[in-house]
């Protein structure tokens, strides 16, 4: 019971990297908010499945985006938990679209989403961290696609590059309030993001050979990282990237 008492934030919670790591969070103590934009029904049952076995969880909706709904969510959380001590930046969109043909609105949305809602969460929650005087943790949920980009997800690539950057200059402001920020790097995780791209034919085979483990990632491989990140086991950890891609960026 590694976060036994600890309250958190996860953002996107309801399935995919985010439900496997509001399990993992659950499971090792933690009272969880679980955030979700629309699917209210995948977030309800999750709650129910943590309460089931005498965890504590809420549901908090919002659009991670919009910077009312976050300093609502805040709130939420704050209230229904009794503070917050972990949030983990999980949510994000990705669309495969070839770079002359992005649109304003989906160059908007994906920064808007997954940059700029990075920073929205992460203000709001180290505000708080600070006023309770406790610490805190802040994981943000990038790819390797901040250090490589990828045909077809060139304005992805760029906000997860923002928000590798954005970690390390939180982590050196919230430090001397004992407020850790690292960054969660997946690599080829198999959710319902990209479901669709990987039934067309060859796609999967051709993730294969790039992957030296020859395999997909789990969603459930990248939520151990989040707690040990989450944990005291990490407390001298700050301003850098945990990896888990099963060795693709390690080879040219």
């Amino acid at each position: 019971m590694k976060l036994k008492g600890k309250r958190a934030l996860v953002t996107g919670g309801s399935r995919g990297i985010g439900g496997a790591v509001v399990e993992a969070l659950s499971n090792e103590g933690a009272c969880v908010a679980i955030n979700y934009l629309s699917d209210a029904n995948s977030a309800q049952a999750l709650k129910d499945a943590i309460e089931s076995r005498g965890g504590k969880a809420i549901t908090v909706q919002g659009d991670v985006g919009k910077y009312d709904d976050v300093d609502r969510m805040i709130e939420e959380t704050v209230q229904g938990l009794g503070g917050i001590d972990i949030v983990v930046n999980n949510a994000g969109i990705c669309w495969f679209m070839p770079f002359l043909e992005i649109s304003r609105e989906a160059w908007e949305r994906t920064m808007g989403v997954d940059l700029t809602g990075t920073f929205y969460c992460s203000q709001q929650a180290a505000k708080r961290m600070v006023e309770q005087g406790s610490g805190g943790r802040i994981i943000n949920v990038t790819s390797v696609g901040a250090f490589q980009s990828n045909a077809t997800q060139t304005h992805y690539c760029a906000a997860k590059g923002g928000v590798d950057i954005l970690t390390k200059g939180m982590a050196i402001e919230l430090a001397p309030y004992g407020i850790t920020v690292n960054n969660l790097a997946p690599g080829t995780i198999v959710t319902d993001i990209n479901a669709d791209f990987f039934s067309e034919p060859g796609n999967l085979d051709r993730y294969h050979q790039k992957i030296p483990l020859g395999r997909l990632g789990q969603p459930q491989e990248c939520a151990g990282a989040a707690v040990f990140l989450a944990s005291d086991d990490s407390s001298y950890i700050t301003g850098t990237t945990i990896l888990i891609d099963g060795g693709h960026l390690a080879q040219l």
